[in-house]
């Protein structure tokens, strides 16, 4: 939302609200004031007029952060559900949901499935925009001023909502390079004497072990990794370089694949499906996050499966 001008303080009441809003989620007067289009000594002199009409301290304010006040805290809740309802009644009278809408994608997903489907999307909504960043780590959503994130894997606990959209099937492969060279396991017991490429976690800043299942049962095999690798895109990179097994979505691997350039090796040990949530700081979701979450759900629909009585995972940042 744009803030409107008026003639009084340079910015109106409900638009002080979301400068509000946006000032407690960003911890930044300098930062919300340029999400919102509006210079800071504005927002500054609309926030002091805040509380001044509310007799009440909503901000603590150092030389590097605000924070809010216990009224602040307690005010800010009471805000965001009003500018979420306030959300909904426009979009109930005009049918269309607008604003900017900032979102954190892994790299791979947002290139290879977001992009391409994202024109018909916005044709669609012709009021909305996206603000698209790409990242595999773990990120804070509400200081960096996501409205949310799509996050793969098992997520930490942490004060954070997550969505599940489902789970993606994975796969093992390797460069011809490689195979040729350290051979083809036909199990996992066979995997003594080869190396993995290193998926080291942002969590835990430790490499993924690889994950294969047998009888119903999952096996880690942490093999050797003389190279190690903090994105899907340079873990494939490295595989086609021959510098290990990998294991990847197969909807990403599937060209490499087709080409040659990859090779999946034992298939009939799969590993678990990952799976995927959307990451969001309010448990009531905005009517922008709401759509883009139902669309990224349609969206992943035929590549994905959600295992029965699955749980959503658990939120993190």
């Amino acid at each position: 939302m744009i803030i409107p001008q008026c003639e009084t303080n340079g910015v109106d009441r409900l638009a002080s609200l979301e400068l509000f809003v946006r000032i407690v989620e960003r911890r930044s007067f300098t930062a919300a004031a340029a999400d919102l289009g509006v210079s800071r000594p504005a927002a500054t002199a609309a926030i002091k007029a805040l509380e001044q009409r509310l007799g009440a301290r909503l901000l603590q304010r150092s030389t590097r952060h605000v924070v809010p006040t216990v009224e602040g805290e307690a005010y800010h809740a009471r805000c965001v559900r009003l500018l979420a309802d306030l959300e909904e009644a426009d979009r109930g009278v005009s049918g269309e949901i607008g604003g900017l809408l900032r979102v954190d994608v892994p790299g791979n997903l947002a290139r290879t499935l977001i992009l391409p489907a994202l024109p018909a999307f916005l044709a669609r909504h012709p009021g909305l925009a996206v603000q698209l960043s790409e990242g595999e780590r773990f990120v804070d959503l509400v200081r960096e001023g996501f409205d949310c994130v799509v996050r793969a894997g098992l997520l930490a606990d942490s004060g954070l909502v997550a969505r599940p959209l489902g789970a993606v099937e994975e796969m093992t492969c390797a460069s011809p390079a490689y195979l040729a060279r350290c051979g083809v396991p036909a199990t996992p017991d066979d995997l003594a004497g080869h190396e993995m490429v290193g998926f080291v976690s942002s969590r835990t800043g430790q490499p993924l072990p690889l994950e294969f299942t047998r009888d119903g049962a999952v096996i880690e095999a942490a093999l050797p990794a003389r190279v190690l690798v903090g994105g899907a895109d340079l873990s494939i990179a490295a595989a086609l370089q021959g510098l290990g097994l990998i294991q990847s979505p197969r909807a990403r691997l599937a060209p490499e694949i087709e080409a040659g350039r990859l090779v999946e090796v034992l298939a009939a040990f799969p590993p678990t499906p990952t799976p995927v949530a959307l990451v969001y700081p309010s448990r009531r979701l905005s009517p922008r996050v709401r759509l883009f979450a139902d669309w990224l759900e349609a969206l992943l629909r035929p590549g994905l499966h959600t295992p029965q009585g699955a749980a959503a995972p658990a939120p993190t940042a």
